[in-house]
């Protein structure tokens, strides 16, 4: 993968800089007296050793935070508030069965873009007949604004979108278009089609949407849009990515989203949720959120870390997201890199002011050096250059690269061990539920699908825990784009014309 790809690939996975609150550093271009080569090196070196050793994830440690997640699970499903993990009832009882017919729409709401998509649906025989889609970027204004603003611009897409509709695409007569909402930030749902927000996340902080319905929300401002439409299914990215995956495989029991922000969900039964109001549901099991990304407990966390989270606008939560997820990784390789320079003049006597911005360095940057075959590390010198305003010479690669790894194995192998989390939490509930018989895990985001050298860190991490018998029967499946697919196919599913 060149360079220019790797950025590319691996953009939608960060976040823009001005998430980071002003206040958090002061630029400066520093002049230091140059030590002696020697000196140098052994300081820069120093960092590199304590930093391999803080992010160490030997099986123990990736043990220790598997058997934390289950344990955290089980707490979450039996009284709200006793974890950090959420375990968020989805309301989804009934998955796709492949029957659905007729025209749906799906909004992914879940980033700094949101997705509209349309698909038309073809029952048994024909199944996905088309599909189509487009992106929009959000304002960044939008992104700290009011919740009329935000919600008054997505509708707008979605109507410009709707009015492109023909050829293969054919509303049912009778019927106004039907949407599945895939928005992926914290909600406590109270139907397949309602939801309170519980709080924004991912650099978002939009006023006056936090503890109102946010199908609500979307409902008045296409009708403000003039837009016929209606919300049928409100669901989480990934519960969209577990739907979608199901759709096609039926060993699909977990999904996974690792891009800008990571979360997972899984199928559960429903006599395992002690929390679960009196309606159960007819099959016996329901979709639950986890919300892993504020899991905290037991994972291997460094000084960089603790500075990030400090200057984050949410310090103290979601750790596991900060320390796994496309959204900070290439900031703490940032910050460790600031170490080396200010502490071990690893770039000389200067340090450049953009070394020392917030979130200059971001993953792509770091997922495109890890990618760079060439004699003399060419494109990790370009990529410092260009992104923290380094000169560096081949020594000074070599360390960076260094970091990068580090960072990038720590954050895969956590993920995976997170996963096996949940697979032996299903498992200890029911022996037979899932090792011994063919399992899948469905993958999506950036993150996962553009950085190979983590996709590697994470499935030796699930190898490395379950053991070679066990894991040959985990699959872990890329389900591209799945979450907007699977909003449509769960719209479908709960159609308010369904007979």
């Amino acid at each position: 993968m060149s360079m220019t790809t790797a950025s590319a690939a691996v953009g939608s996975v960060c976040f823009p800089r001005s998430r980071i609150r002003g206040s958090s550093f002061h630029p400066r271009m520093s002049i230091r007296s140059s030590g002696s080569s020697t000196d140098t090196l052994s300081s820069v070196t120093q960092i590199l050793t304590k930093l391999h050793k803080d992010c160490a994830t030997p099986v123990p440690v990736l043990r220790h935070v598997a058997d934390s997640m289950a344990n955290d699970m089980r707490a979450g499903l039996a009284v709200d508030g006793s974890s950090d993990l959420k375990m968020i009832l989805s309301y989804v009882d009934a998955l796709p069965t492949g029957n659905e017919k007729g025209l749906f729409y799906a909004l992914d709401l879940g980033g700094t873009n949101f997705r509209v998509l349309r698909v038309q649906l073809g029952g048994t025989d024909q199944r996905v007949i088309a599909t189509e889609a487009e992106q929009v970027s959000i304002p960044q204004e939008l992104m700290f604004g009011t919740s009329e603003e935000l919600f008054d611009f997505i509708a707008s897409g979605l109507a410009k979108f709707a009015e492109k509709e023909n050829g293969e695409f054919q509303l049912s007569q009778g019927r106004n278009r039907e949407l599945g909402f895939t928005f992926s930030f914290p909600v406590k749902q109270t139907s397949i089609d309602s939801g309170v927000l519980i709080k924004w996340t991912k650099g978002f902080a939009v006023s006056g949407t936090a503890g109102r319905d946010v199908v609500a929300c979307l409902n008045e401002a296409m009708k403000r849009q003039g837009l016929e439409m209606q919300v049928s299914a409100l669901v989480n990215d990934t519960v969209g990515t577990l739907a979608g995956a199901k759709y096609w495989d039926n060993d699909v029991m977990i999904a996974v989203i690792l891009g800008t922000g990571t979360n997972a969900c899984y199928v559960e039964r429903t006599d395992a949720i002690p929390k679960l109001p009196g309606q159960i549901s007819k099959s016996g099991t329901t979709i639950i959120n986890t919300e892993w990304g504020a899991f905290s407990t037991g994972l291997p966390l460094t000084e960089f870390d603790r500075g990030m989270d400090a200057a984050s606008i949410n310090p103290g939560e979601q750790i596991f997201e900060k320390t796994i997820s496309g959204m900070y990784l290439g900031e703490i390789v940032r910050r460790v890199v600031l170490e080396m320079a200010e502490t071990g003049s690893l770039f000389g006597s200067s340090i450049p002011e953009k070394l020392q911005t917030p979130f200059s360095l971001r993953t792509p940057h770091i997922c495109a050096m890890q990618q760079d075959t060439t004699t003399n590390l060419d494109a990790v010198g370009s990529i410092l250059f260009n992104e923290a305003g380094i000169e560096s010479n081949m020594g000074a690669r070599k360390m960076v690269l260094e970091v990068c790894d580090t960072i990038a194995k720590r954050g895969g192998r956590l993920a995976g061990a997170g996963i096996v989390g949940i697979l032996q939490k299903m498992e200890d509930d029911m022996e037979g539920l899932i090792f011994g018989k063919r399992t899948v895990v469905a993958m999506d985001g950036g993150l996962y699908e553009n950085y190979p050298q983590y996709r590697t860190y994470l499935q030796d991490a699930v190898t490395d825990l379950l053991g070679p018998a066990l894991s040959e029967n985990i699959v872990i499946e890329h389900s591209k784009d799945g979450s907007g697919i699977g909003a449509a196919l769960l719209a479908a599913a709960n159609s308010k014309y369904k007979p």
